[in-house]
């Protein structure tokens, strides 16, 4: 079949560090996101202590219409997610694919979300 190599190779994403997004070569797909301090808690000798920790918001992503079904969008969380992996980062996933499609078809990830600590 023509085509079918080409289909089953994934998209060459990449950080675009200046604009805060991950995107296609083409541009055109892009998950956006912001850098931000975050305070959480860590246990160290025993003792639970408040610690300042990189975050990245993940706000948006996008995959223009004649693009979609092609597990874009996915391909562009599974970089941003690794990316924040192997930084040491936390994920806010404040963009809505990313919070109800992508981490629950993707369970794994989830060690990664930040879960804001609630202080009584």
């Amino acid at each position: 079949m023509v085509g079918t190599a080409e289909a089953a190779a994934p998209p060459a994403i990449v950080r675009n560090e200046k604009d805060g997004r991950f995107e296609t070569e083409d541009k055109q797909a892009f998950l956006q996101y912001h850098l931000r301090d975050v305070t959480v808690l860590a246990v160290e000798g025993g003792q639970a202590k408040e610690k300042k920790k990189t975050a990245m918001d993940m706000v948006h992503t996008y995959v223009p219409r004649r693009k979609r079904g092609l597990g874009l969008a996915g391909h562009l969380c599974v970089a941003a997610f690794t990316h924040a992996q192997r930084n040491s980062m936390i994920v806010i996933p404040t963009c809505s694919y990313v919070s109800d499609t992508f981490l629950p078809r993707n369970p794994l990830w989830n060690s990664l979300v930040y879960k804001e600590e609630r202080k009584s």
